[in-house]
């Protein structure tokens, strides 16, 4: 398999950039759970049922990424607010 020679600003691979991007789309989608949070706190429970997956899935991705070899930084930073996050979701669901 051919490696990616192409580079983009600061000498990056384009592959590098996408993983960044992707990294801000899933942190924008973990700050979804503030709103929960804040209705769970006012008394209108939610499911704590999918911010438990979420939990877990957040959990094993940023450990994969932070116990490779060559860490995944882009694919922890996207994780570490999801694990916070889903936790707090989940408590404040129960």
């Amino acid at each position: 398999m051919a490696t990616d020679t192409r580079t983009l600003a600061e000498g990056r691979p384009p592959i590098a950039i996408i993983g960044w991007i992707a990294t801000a789309a899933s942190v924008s989608m973990f700050f979804a759970y503030i709103d929960q949070i804040a209705r769970n706190l006012e008394g209108t429970k939610g499911s704590a049922i999918q911010p438990a997956a979420a939990l877990v899935a957040a959990t094993l991705w940023a450990a994969y990424g932070a116990f490779r070899t060559r860490k995944d930084w882009p694919l922890v930073c996207a994780n570490v607010p999801g694990v916070i996050l889903a936790a707090v979701a989940m408590v404040t669901a129960l």
